[in-house]
């Protein structure tokens, strides 16, 4: 599988993830197989989070890869946190708690990345920029980052902070697209010139910020999948058109659009399935015409000005 680096690191890492969401799901013989597929793809970063599960995820993950030494050094663990019930929370403590938390879950002395999980409007950034250090110096966190977070949001918490945010995980599929369409429709007076997030997308390119996509097959906030769903016709069939001109899955081809853009996005793919991994990694080896990218996004009910 091609790698990518991610933001200002030194992480190379594969150009597709795999989201641990849904692990907490399975037996440990199921992980198994599912983390030692992936690995065989090429797959070697696997992103949690504290609330996965509420933390079973991660401690599944330990015990099915049977995390030692060895093995750490093979793979990128990234973990979120800031998610409570009822609130989000970027308080010193609670951020050094939830790393506790899931190194402990992990069984590992360290995460690769954490990310911010949600935007917290009571946020006090020299809490976040003192729990930072702290985990920094202790070794217990490598690179951080954000997620779901506008550009003054992250520009607050880089005025006090002193490592480099190398990553901001955002929605995005082809049903999902705000952050480019109103980079399409500037000065028009309809809902899609509407920019809901300050220019995200501009921003972490102008500031080598990777973006990784979550939920890259659904539509609206968790509706559902939209592969082969009847509500999208027109786009199904260019999947389907595509997927047969490529010998690939439309599964693939979805994920093709995302790594087709310039700004190097990294699809975080949640599914448990051995086989539809392996269809979707091959979307690395096939790079969209300009016209291909630009027939799905109009397939996908767009229309360009």
């Amino acid at each position: 599988m091609k790698s990518i680096e991610l933001g200002t690191s030194n992480l190379n890492t594969s150009a597709i993830s795999l989201g641990c969401m849904r692990m907490s799901g399975l037996t440990k013989a199921e992980a198994q197989h599912v983390i030692h597929n992936a690995l065989d793809l090429g797959v070697n970063l696997f992103d949690h989070a504290d609330i996965y599960g509420r933390g079973l995820s991660e401690q599944i993950f330990a015990d099915a890869i049977d995390m030692s030494p060895t093995i750490r050094e093979e793979i990128i663990l990234q973990s979120k946190c800031g998610i409570r019930k009822g609130q989000f929370d970027f308080s010193k403590q609670h951020i050094i708690n939830s790393v506790e938390g899931s190194l402990k879950r992990l069984k590992t002395d360290y995460l690769d990345i954490l990310l911010l999980h949600r935007p917290d409007t009571l946020v006090e950034p020299e809490e976040v920029a003192e729990a930072f250090a702290e985990l920094k110096a202790a070794g217990k966190v490598k690179h951080f980052g954000v997620s779901n977070q506008n550009p003054g949001q992250i520009e607050l918490l880089k005025k006090y902070l002193e490592e480099d945010l190398i990553i901001n995980q955002l929605q995005f599929s082809l049903m999902h697209t705000p952050m480019i369409d109103a980079g399409f429709n500037v000065n028009m007076a309809h809902d899609k010139a509407i920019v809901r997030d300050n220019g995200i997308l501009e921003y972490c390119r102008l500031n080598n910020m990777t973006i990784q996509a979550w939920s890259p097959f659904q539509f609206g906030m968790m509706e559902g999948v939209f592969i082969g769903h009847k509500e999208f016709p027109e786009l199904n069939q260019k999947l389907q058109e595509l997927a047969a001109k490529y010998e690939v899955t439309d599964s693939a081809i979805a994920i093709a659009w995302i790594l087709r853009h310039p700004a190097k996005i990294q699809p975080v793919v949640g599914t448990m399935n051995q086989q539809r991994l392996a269809d979707i990694a091959k979307a690395t080896e096939i790079k969209l015409t300009r016209e291909e990218w630009y027939d799905l996004y109009l397939a996908a009910g767009n229309k360009l000005p």
